[in-house]
């Protein structure tokens, strides 16, 4: 499979004979980083499934309006973001249990999910993310395991550096804290 850069793959896109196999790529070179980013956030993977393809719909509908204000990357992580968000919202909404009873909901999904495939150790990391602030959540996943800088979790967050630092600490502190416990 041949490589494409970003600009290319929106210079592809552009063009109507060559729209579909633009966005092929793009998906090719973007669904893994998505996917996991997702999935650290919905945690079941046929949700995760749903949420990328989603987002994917959004990234079809509006690539032609990308003006390159941001990197592709920053934008799809946006989009991405949104969406897992707006379900996990969703989510809470039609569960009608109180905070604490959705963390169980979501340990649980993550216990009896056939697709993780995590340690012990692994597993107490992921509840105890579970626990925490959706944001400091997202922020944490997105400084630990994306290992991504904080100017640009900024650019998708629209969110100041300082705030993202603050979000981070209060993140490690409360696993830290979660995982002495357990």
């Amino acid at each position: 499979m041949e490589k494409y850069t970003d600009k290319e793959l929106l210079s592809l896109f552009s063009d109507p004979a060559t729209r579909e196999l633009a966005f092929t790529r793009l998906m090719e070179k973007y669904q893994h980083k998505l996917y996991w980013h997702i999935r650290r956030m919905v945690i079941s993977h046929q949700d995760t499934d749903d949420v990328l393809q989603n987002t994917f719909i959004k990234v079809w509908n509006h690539l032609d309006s990308f003006r390159g204000g941001s990197e592709l990357f920053t934008w799809l992580y946006r989009i991405a973001t949104n969406e897992a968000l707006t379900f996990l919202k969703k989510q809470k909404r039609s569960s009608f249990l109180p905070w604490s009873g959705y963390e169980q909901e979501m340990e649980e999904t993550l216990e009896s999910d056939e697709y993780f495939s995590g340690d012990v150790i692994a597993e107490k990391l992921q509840k105890a993310l579970i626990r925490l602030p959706e944001k400091q959540r997202l922020v944490f996943n997105m400084k630990y395991f994306d290992n991504m800088k904080y100017e640009e979790m900024s650019k998708i967050l629209n969110t100041s550096v300082g705030a993202l630092k603050a979000s981070y600490h209060h993140a490690v502190k409360k696993i830290e804290e979660s995982l002495s416990r357990d």
